[in-house]
């Protein structure tokens, strides 16, 4: 069912009389499942609408518009695809109990994954969805691959029953399909010979595998289906050596590294991370690839920018990972604005001292680390760790926090964006 959640004032919808509540049954004839097909159907000038109203009235528009105006109308979320998997590795089952339910929805859905970037096994496609996928041309997607050797994913996955991957990608890229892929690579289940024939078979798909990133297995201390090794320095260090292997042959034949090792690989290993120019076009960036080396450039580039802050203390709040790169920020911080840059890192109080990725600290980690101090005159914290609705994973607001602690908090993606901004006036921020 698509359902109107929102009429824009003044667009074709509002002059049809559409209010929130319509659903929306069908373009031209062919029903509408969800909005992949309301935004696929609607793209002529010109189409037929039916519509059941929100007073129960059946209606048929004939739509005529003029340079593609759009209707004016946002839709309810889609139901999500949920995961029939049980992954070595799910982030998902190493939740505790007792947090907000949709923390524990596993999506499995290519739609999300074209929309919105979200990674899916592709382990629930049907038929039907294939054939979407190839007439709507759903490009690029972001597949989670794990593993091409087919018995090697069944266990990965926990799924005796998943199809096999190498058939579906060349079904979407003999469609003109492109994609993404991802391996969590766990130590003992899919490294070695296991990780090198997944990335022959990738690198096989030419330019329809656009990147692969390696990711280091998660893990929390409420992981409880895990059956492989840790991943330690050792093991981190062997899969940047595939990667980088591949990286060199890829460059030297197609121009691109395409396969990258994650920012958290490179620091379990002690490796010194890539250049900008290794990433290209960061498209895994929110895969954990290239992040710090992002950052840095974004250090660089804005520190300029700053005004001075001569005397001020300020405190920044991260996860173990970042704390000795920290030094090589605040250092550029502290010879621009004269102030006083402090790290506190912290170990996260819910997930466990093997998370220690600074943008899933909670608001309790933030309160531990802040609530005492009172010789700072400024905190900031990773924004990464807050939602669009202003929560912590743990479900404290963002906004009680602040109001909690004895100086201003600031969410904050890079430091600029905070201290150029703002000035970091003392009082200010709550």
């Amino acid at each position: 069912m698509v359902r109107v959640s929102k009429v824009h004032p003044g667009s074709i919808a509002a002059e049809l009389g559409i209010t929130p509540g319509a659903e929306l049954l069908a373009v031209d004839g062919r029903p509408l499942e969800d909005f992949l097909d309301w935004e696929f159907l609607t793209a002529d000038d010109a189409f037929e609408l039916e519509a059941k109203l929100a007073d129960g009235e059946h209606v048929v528009f004939e739509i005529e518009r003029e340079g593609g105006d759009p209707m004016g109308i946002e839709l309810e979320p889609p139901n999500v695809r949920r995961c029939a998997n049980r992954c070595e590795f799910c982030f998902i089952e190493g939740l505790p109990k007792g947090l907000r339910k949709p923390l524990y929805i596993r999506d499995d859905d290519y739609r999300l994954s074209f929309a919105y970037g979200n990674f899916a096994t592709l382990s629930n496609l049907k038929e039907r969805d294939i054939a979407r996928i190839l007439e709507y041309r759903l490009s690029p997607l972001y597949v989670s691959v794990h593993a091409t050797p087919w018995d090697a994913r069944k266990k990965l996955l926990n799924n005796p029953r998943v199809p096999n991957i190498l058939e579906q990608l060349t079904r979407l890229t003999d469609g003109g399909i492109q994609f993404h892929g991802q391996m969590v690579v766990v130590p003992g289940l899919n490294d070695g010979d296991v990780l090198e024939a997944s990335l022959r078979d990738l690198y096989a798909f030419g330019d329809n595998c656009l990147s692969v990133a390696l990711v280091p297995v998660g893990l929390t201390q409420f992981s409880h289906i895990y059956t492989g090794q840790s991943m330690d320095r050792e093991n981190a260090s062997r899969i940047l050596d595939a990667a980088e292997r591949w990286a060199a042959r890829a460059e030297a034949e197609r121009g691109a590294p395409w396969v990258y090792g994650s920012d958290e690989l490179y620091l379990l290993a002690g490796r010194e991370l890539p250049k900008a120019e290794h990433y290209r076009d960061f498209a895994q960036i929110e895969n954990g690839v290239g992040a710090i080396t992002s950052l840095r450039d974004r250090v660089r580039a804005g520190v300029a920018r700053l005004p001075r802050l001569d005397g001020r203390r300020i405190g920044i709040v991260t996860g173990s990972a970042m704390a000795a790169l920290m030094p090589e920020f605040l250092d550029q911080l502290h010879a621009q604005t004269g102030a006083h840059f402090e790290v506190i890192p912290m170990t996260n109080s819910l997930f466990g001292p093997t998370v220690t990725t600074a943008g899933l600290l909670v608001g309790a980690d933030i309160r531990r680390a802040l609530a005492d101090r009172t010789d700072l005159d400024l905190a900031l914290i990773p924004a990464e760790t807050i939602n669009q609705d202003g929560l912590f994973l743990d479900d404290e607001a963002f906004v009680v926090v602040r109001e909690s602690l004895p100086m201003p908090v600031y969410p904050s993606y890079d430091f600029i964006d905070v201290l150029e901004a703002e000035g970091a006036p003392v009082g200010a921020g709550r």
